[in-house]
């Protein structure tokens, strides 16, 4: 017996779900290329056992939401869980200009932490997507000790 036939998912593609991807990832592709003049991100991490469990969970959370597909979601739509992620992400950005801007206060480190990882959460929980949800909570509170730990 196939267990993914008698599941409530299958394999697929959501193409949102790689788009959402690359949209939160965009500015840590400018940051790797183009430094912050205040880039205290470089720094050592003090946490590399969370790092690499909060790497996992970020690679299976971008794995289920591009390839992990709900049965019964419905078509993809601005609902009100997508709007909500689209502000994550909008508040993720302005976190990053404030950092290029050389503002590095605990509320600018929680904005480059926090948004990214609930419109991973917000989006999953629209497509009904629970395995992506428990791997994007994972990788949110991973995300967040780094963050707190090191940073503030």
């Amino acid at each position: 017996m196939n267990i993914i036939q008698n599941s409530r998912y299958r394999f697929g593609f959501d193409i949102w779900g790689l788009l959402l991807f690359l949209v939160v990832m965009l500015p840590n592709f400018i940051w790797f290329a183009v430094p912050a003049s205040d880039d205290i991100l470089r720094t050592e991490s003090i946490t590399p056992v969370v790092d690499i469990i909060g790497s996992v969970f970020q690679v299976l959370t971008v794995a289920c939401l591009c390839f992990v597909i709900r049965k019964e979601r419905s078509e993809f739509r601005f609902s009100p869980l997508v709007v909500a992620a689209t502000a994550c992400i909008a508040a993720y950005y302005i976190g990053w200009l404030l950092y290029y801007a050389g503002i590095t206060a605990p509320w600018v480190i929680l904005l480059l932490t926090l948004p990214s990882c609930l419109s991973f959460i917000l989006f999953a929980a629209d497509r009904k997507n629970l395995p992506a949800v428990v791997s994007a909570a994972g990788f949110m509170v991973c995300h967040c000790i780094f963050g707190v730990v090191n940073y503030l």
